[in-house]
């Protein structure tokens, strides 16, 4: 009797500690490893040649920027892909609603309108970003990369920059 007492009381502690974990990762912070080369070299991918935990940056990504979509140009931030939303992209995002900006590809001068921002990666050669798909509706934001938080040589904070001569506000 005392073993099913046991096994009961650690299997509440379990499914407690699993409500509280995942209200956590929804709510105010997760984790996520760097996939794809296209914010290189501020972020290192995880490689397929070596798919254990030494291959690439894993990120805190904090969530309460996106109460009222509290976001800075420059920031980096974690999206779903517009084209296929089961695929999550790291980018920089370099316009806000209301700003103007130049594609590089197109050469066009385009507003961002309401509800959407402008993102690319940092290795433009490498980034699948708004240079293709356009602007992106900011409910595809899942958060803010604040740190890189694995591997311990490159713990630190991710810095918000902008590129020079990207924007114009209006």
């Amino acid at each position: 009797m005392r073993t099913l007492s046991s096994i009961w009381w650690f299997s509440k502690r379990i499914a407690t500690g699993g409500l509280i974990g995942l209200t956590i990762s929804d709510r105010w912070f997760s984790f996520s490893p760097v996939k794809g080369f296209s914010m290189y070299p501020t972020l290192v991918p995880f490689s397929d040649s070596s798919p254990g935990a030494l291959g690439g940056d894993v990120l805190l990504v904090e969530k309460l920027c996106l109460d009222k979509y509290k976001f800075s140009n420059g920031d980096v931030i974690i999206l779903r892909c517009p084209s296929n939303h089961k695929q999550m992209l790291v980018k920089r995002l370099i316009a806000l609603p209301g700003d103007w900006i130049r594609n590089p590809v197109s050469h066009d001068i385009v507003k961002i309108p309401e509800g959407h921002c402008w993102v690319e990666g940092d290795n433009s050669g490498s980034s699948f970003d708004s240079r293709t798909f356009g602007p992106v509706p900011l409910g595809l934001v899942k958060g803010r990369v604040s740190h890189v938080i694995w591997p311990p040589q490159r713990v630190g904070k991710v810095q918000g920059r902008m590129p020079s001569g990207k924007i114009s506000s209006s």
